[in-house]
Parts: C-alpha cells; structure tokens; sequence
C-alpha cells in the first residue's frame, strides 16, 4: 500500500525558512523540529533566495503570469498533436499489458527507440520513477552517524594528510563497522579533503570558470609561500564546527601576512550566501587585498562570488586540485580553533557556538602570540605604524595579571 506524498503550503515553507535565516538552530535541527526532510527545507531556502526580488518588482510577476498564459494558449492549439500522442500510448499499453506479471516484470518492459519518453512508460506500466532510478542511500541523521562525523573531524585535524581510506581504517580500529565509500561522503559532505596532491578531488561545478594559483610567485627555495607584507593576500575556506545536536558551518577571511581573522561567520547551511558575506565583510571593515585566494568550491567559483572580486579589482587565484597545501594558512588557523576552543568547549547550540568562536577570534588576533610572527600578535603586525594601534605588552598581559 503506497503512502500519501506530503504537500506543504506556501506559508509553511515560508515559515521554516525565516528560521534558517535566523540561524540560532542547525539544518537538522530545524527539520528534525519540523519532520521534514533537511535537504527539503535547503531546497525551499535556495527557492526563496533566488525568488525574494520578486517582492520588489511585481511587474515581473505579471510577465512571468503572461508568458504562462502565452504558453498555455499554444499547448490547447496543440490538441490535436496530444491526441496522437495517446493513440500511440493506448497501442502500447495493449501490447505490453497482458504480459504483465509484477513490478520487476514491468520493469524489464521499458523499451528505448520509441517515441514515447521513458518517463511515459513508466506511468503507463504503473511504475514509480522512484522504484525506477531510486538507491537507497542512509543519510547520516541518527546519533551513531554524528559520532561518526564528529570522529572524522578530530580525526582530519589531528592528521590532515589521511585520505578516506585511512580515515575508514582508523575508525575501523575504533570499533565502527562503516564503509569507505559512505567516509568519503562524510568527508565530501564535511567540505574536508586530505592535504597532499592526489588524482581525484571532490568535482566543482564544470559550469562555472576557473582561476590560476598566482601564488606560486611567491615560493621561496624551500617551496613556502611567503607573503610580506598585510592586503597582499587574503585566503578563505569554509570547516565543519560540530555541536550537540547536529553541526555547522565556519567560513573566515584571513591576511596571509599576518595571520589576522578579518570576517568570519557562522551558519547552518554551506552555500554561496555565507561566502560572499564574509567577503563583503572584510571589504567593508579593511582595505582590499591585491590577491583573493580560494579553492575550486562550487561556492567560490559561483557568479555571485566572482563579481564581488572583479568589481572590486581583485586578482582571483585557486589552489590547484587536490592541494589544500595551497591555502595553508586558513588550514593551520581551523586545527589551532578546533584544539584549542571547538573541542575543549564542545558547543551544544549556534548561540553558544557563535559566541564562543568570537571570544576565541578576538582573543587570537589581539592576544595569542604566534611562533611565526616572532611571537607577536596579528593585530600588532597587520596594524605596525597606524596611530593607537599597536598594542603594548602591559596591554596583552592584562587579563593574565586580573
């Protein structure tokens, strides 16, 4: 017995919506909350994005209503066409039906070469699309698979040169029976790739353009890059923050240079929204940098993404394949976060999560002394000869002498 499809109002979506956008509770929390499926409300949040202008101009509104009816008017002259098509449809059906045995069956007598759609076939031999392309696939949602997910990150950060494979080994060894094709899609899902080059990486979007790594005019004889000085370039990534029920996302700005966070934020959904606000961010709070380094993500290659860079004159650069080495500073800033706040915190919600994560921030560009930076501080270097800027030592010190 099949069970009734759910419908959900405008209204209702509208409604789960404003709560992602609101961004106090995870994606899986929200539809947990709401009993629907998380890639369903992600959906209906793209939906309302790319439709929200429509609010402002409903000229377009009405177009769109013309165009439908222009549309409609050409398909009722068409009856006559459609009438063929059912003849065609009707002889079919009488050939195939009383061969019929079970859904398997039916399955077996889909036929290409003809001038019905495979899709027609299946409705008119009684068999759902879904039984027809559907695998089965587990989504990580119970309690035991965001362990795992959470395991695989500590796992990443601890040795972020392990592959999937290791990563399955490993958590073989730990007690968990998992496959290591669904590592590999914890990892892709997780946005995590091993830091050395190898042949086959996560696919970026084949329809959007890519950008040389220009960095590498900056490699010393040792094969480091070496930037020297602030807005010369800015690097960006997104990581995966766990908390107690369910995860998010963390995208950051960083100066090479310096190391210094220049704009941060923290959302539950990994989509060129949060990209770009971080960047305008960072464009609002400094000056603009001559180099913007990413890496190939479907977020950092979208559109949206580019514009923001080209308008503002900024040479775009992309690590090469599989080389996460290539955007190394923003890859050390997410293992010293997660050691050193992520993990001894363990954040049970956004809220917290946000407000812990900016306390740590503050915390390491103002205060954390960096072996790098000959044990000064990010803002001091990023800052170096600006009036009131550079912090003094009995500044640094003071919340260790209160």
């Amino acid at each position: 017995m099949s069970t009734k499809r759910k419908t959900y109002s405008a209204d209702y979506k509208a409604k789960l919506v404003l709560e992602v956008l609101e961004g106090e509770k995870t994606l899986n929390e929200i539809a947990s909350k709401y009993e629907v499926l998380p890639v369903s409300v992600k959906s209906w949040k793209n939906q309302y994005m790319a439709n929200m202008s429509l609010a402002f101009d409903k000229s377009a509104v009405v177009k769109e209503y013309k165009e439908q009816i222009e549309t409609l008017t050409k398909e009722k002259d068409a009856t006559s066409k459609k009438l063929g098509e059912v003849i065609v449809e009707r002889d079919f059906v009488v050939g195939k039906l009383k061969s019929l045995v079970s859904s398997k069956s039916r399955k077996k007598l889909l036929e290409t070469g003809l001038e019905l759609s495979q899709n027609k076939q299946l409705r008119l031999l009684s068999v759902s699309k879904s039984s027809n392309y559907y695998k089965a696939v587990v989504p990580f949602s119970s309690d035991t698979d965001q362990k795992i997910l959470n395991l695989i990150d500590k796992i990443y950060t601890k040795y972020p040169y392990y592959g999937h494979r290791r990563v399955h080994k490993l958590l073989g060894r730990l007690g968990f029976v998992i496959g290591r094709k669904r590592v590999g899609s914890a990892m892709k899902k997780m946005a995590i790739v091993a830091l050395y080059p190898k042949p086959k990486t996560t696919i970026a979007n084949k329809e959007h353009k890519k950008y040389p790594y220009l960095l590498k005019q900056f490699k010393n004889d040792k094969n480091q890059v070496v930037i020297d000085k602030p807005n010369q370039v800015w690097s960006t990534d997104i990581t995966y923050i766990k908390l107690d029920k369910g995860f998010v996302y963390l995208a950051a700005v960083i100066d090479w240079n310096t190391k210094k966070i220049l704009s941060w934020k923290l959302s539950n959904m990994m989509d060129v929204s949060l990209t770009t606000s971080v960047l305008k961010e960072a464009l609002e709070k400094y000056d603009k940098p001559e180099i913007f380094n990413t890496d190939q993500g479907s977020q950092y290659t979208a559109r949206e993404h580019i514009k923001i860079l080209v308008d503002n004159n900024i040479s775009i650069s992309m690590d090469g394949k599989g080389r996460a080495t290539d955007n190394i500073v923003i890859e050390r800033f997410w293992r010293s976060l997660k050691y050193e706040d992520v993990y001894p915190q363990s954040y049970t919600s956004i809220k917290e999560a946000r407000t812990g994560i900016g306390k740590y921030i503050n915390i390491y560009n103002t205060q954390r002394l960096h072996q790098s930076l000959d044990y000064a501080t990010p803002d001091e270097i990023y800052f170096k000869g600006e009036n009131n800027q550079v912090f003094k030592d009995s500044d640094l010190l003071l919340d260790v002498a209160s």
